[in-house]
């Protein structure tokens, strides 16, 4: 094997790839798409906002009060404006005129609370569409609280002496960790935190060990690979492509990260400034850094080697596909079992999964977006996947060196072993 040789191949497809219009276009889209699911839709529900008109007619005389006495948390969060209007004797003809006024635009809603709400729990809800299911819910709550005093009343309790002894504690979660004093770290920041993280894995393993399978299918299709392997061996031409192709892929993960973290910068300065006394943000270290550059190396290889080997077998991308599936796979397991693995990162399982080879580089990531595992859990999922990797392309060498020269052919497993055994 000649080293020099591999990096001649590994420069030329960097190079090439890192100059085309494509890797800037694909590098940008990620961002402008995650902005567009994200920010804009926040904006656009900022200014969508408007105040729901909701009218109330109560029956019973007792809940309507309470609506509107005090103007409960909940219907302010939801921007819910209550009006009430007394039972009208004709309940046919007070229906239809409201009915009107919703379809005029007058009001958004109205709420029917009969005589009999009080004991049977149901209230009527009439609007213009139904389909505003979380309006809804606020709603219901915002009743069923009302109804709640209501019945206490009834019974000779003290409803506001009651909700205060009832009223539900919050938790606050203090992450316990050696050699730093004691802290809070928020939670939901470090969930998306590592969850950010996997995602940008996933995405960046999936598309460009796809990259790997389709250049060698190009090469192959345009029979331009028989003139490479006249100089280069097969498995120095194999190492390079690997090499490059995984320099591009770890650029384009660094621009990712260095997006969100120019993105993020100014939400991240304001929550600072606005947490509370002896809360934290969850910290990128060097060390967090450096492990997650070394699996995106690692999950780069096992999943190239993989694509590899399967452009090379075929002559055509709708016959890689077919068999690409199975490498997907190995991508597709650790995002099943990624909820389990988050609700408790130190489990027996999520340990066992993280140490399995093909999912070690997502779902290491993931934990240690979470909580940073023992070092001696790190250096085992190392050795077994830098040994895996090793198996992996001693296997893909044996089938890239006959399958790159084989054409015309869809091979067979059973010919796909003979090139494993005898190459």
């Amino acid at each position: 094997m000649r080293l020099e040789t591999i990096l001649v191949v590994a420069r030329r497809e960097y190079l090439q790839r890192i100059r085309s219009k494509g890797f800037w276009i694909a590098t940008l889209i990620l961002p402008l798409f995650v902005g567009s699911v994200t920010v804009l839709p926040t904006l656009l529900m900022g200014k969508a906002k408007a105040r729901q008109r909701v009218v109330v007619v109560d029956e019973t005389g007792q809940v309507a009060p309470e609506l509107t006495a005090k103007k409960p948390q909940e219907a302010r969060a939801a921007d819910l404006d209550f009006t009430t209007e007394p039972p009208a004797p004709d309940a046919a003809a007070q229906r239809a005129a409201l009915d009107q006024r919703v379809l005029s635009g007058g009001l958004d809603a109205w709420v029917w609370i009969a005589r009999d709400a009080l004991a049977s729990g149901e209230v009527e809800y009439h609007a213009k569409s139904i389909s505003n299911v979380v309006t809804q819910r606020v709603l219901r709550d915002i009743l069923s609280g009302a109804v709640r005093r209501v019945r206490l009343r009834a019974a000779g309790y003290d409803a506001d002496r009651v909700g205060e002894l009832s009223r539900p504690i919050e938790l606050k979660p203090e992450k316990v960790a050696a050699g730093r004093g004691r802290g809070r770290e928020n939670a939901e920041v470090g969930f998306l935190f590592g969850i950010v993280l996997f995602m940008m894995l996933y995405v960046t393993l999936a598309v460009w060990g796809q990259q790997v399978m389709q250049g060698v299918l190009e090469e192959k299709g345009s029979r331009v690979i028989e003139v490479i392997v006249s100089a280069v061996r097969p498995f120095e031409l194999m190492m390079g492509k690997l090499a490059g192709i995984g320099l591009v892929g770890l650029t384009q993960f660094g621009i990712w990260l260095l997006t969100v973290a120019v993105a993020t910068a100014p939400g991240v300065a304001a929550a600072i400034a606005v947490l509370p006394a002896g809360m934290a943000l969850p910290a990128l270290s060097p060390v967090m850094l450096l492990n997650f550059a070394l699996l995106f190396l690692l999950g780069f290889f096992i999943f190239s080697t993989f694509y590899a080997a399967i452009g090379a077998a075929f002559n055509n991308a709708q016959e890689a596909q077919q068999v690409a599936g199975v490498a997907i796979s190995f991508l597709v397991i650790p995002v099943v079992f990624m909820t389990a693995i988050i609700n408790d990162p130190s489990s027996r399982f999520a340990v066992v999964m993280s140490l399995i080879p093909p999912f070690t580089p997502l779902l290491m990531t993931l934990r240690i977006g979470l909580e940073m595992p023992p070092l001696w859990q790190l250096l085992l999922a190392y050795a077994l996947t830098l040994g895996f990797i090793v198996g992996a392309i001693w296997v893909c060498a044996r089938i890239y060196r006959v399958g790159i020269l084989m054409y015309g052919k869809k091979p067979t497993f059973q010919e796909l072993w003979k090139w494993m055994r005898y190459s």
